[in-house]
């Protein structure tokens, strides 16, 4: 049902734009797709972790981690289904473990801190933003300004780990940015199949010239 509604907005969106060709509308339909498809799964999240007992935490999980996903990217999976499941598991998963479990000392919190910040910037810097074959990020200008904010978004999330006091939140930042560095890696994109758009892009033009 889902697919259908964003065929017809893709549709009426062609409608208006008679110079819109094939592929043009396949990445506007994908991208109406990602819109339309992840509201009712984010709602659905926020019941889950409600029914949990871990509604604030599922909340936070989710807006702490926004900035940084949005510039870094990530893997999509195929389904509808299989995203949300996925989005359960990483964002009420996320709050689960955060709210239960404790670093044994502070000088072990700020060691993983580190290895995750230092993860985060050679995953950035090798893959960020990390973009889909469907819905691929080409211009140089875009993908330097992404790069660049998923630093900064990375930066803040650790120094917001060290610096907030409360425990729970402190946790969910740190899981929650390891968790959404590892979803630009390679390793991430081969077990989801999933490919790089600016890399078969860049792939396509040597065939080319």
């Amino acid at each position: 049902m889902i697919d259908k509604f964003c065929e017809y907005l893709t549709g009426k969106i062609r409608k208006q734009t008679p110079n819109m060709d094939d592929e043009q509308a396949e990445i506007i339909m994908y991208g109406i797709q990602l819109i339309v498809g992840e509201i009712p799964k984010i709602f659905l999240m926020f019941i889950l972790g409600f029914l949990l007992g871990l509604w604030w935490q599922t909340l936070l999980a989710f807006f702490l981690l926004l900035p940084y996903k949005a510039t870094s990217g990530g893997f999509h999976l195929k389904t509808h289904l299989g995203c949300f499941i996925c989005s359960n598991i990483i964002y009420c998963g996320n709050a689960m473990v955060s709210t239960i479990f404790t670093f044994p000392s502070d000088i072990i919190r700020y060691i993983v801190i580190s290895l995750v910040y230092v993860f985060g910037i050679v995953m950035v810097s090798l893959y960020a933003p990390a973009d889909t074959e469907n819905l691929p990020i080409l211009t140089k200008k875009e993908r330097k300004t992404k790069k660049i904010l998923s630093y900064i978004f990375l930066t803040i999330n650790m120094l917001g780990a060290i610096l907030i006091p409360n425990t729970i939140i402190q946790n969910l930042i740190i899981f929650g940015t390891l968790v959404q560095t590892m979803c630009i890696t390679r390793v991430a994109y081969a077990i989801t199949k999933n490919k790089y758009g600016y890399e078969l892009y860049k792939n396509e033009q040597k065939q080319m010239a």
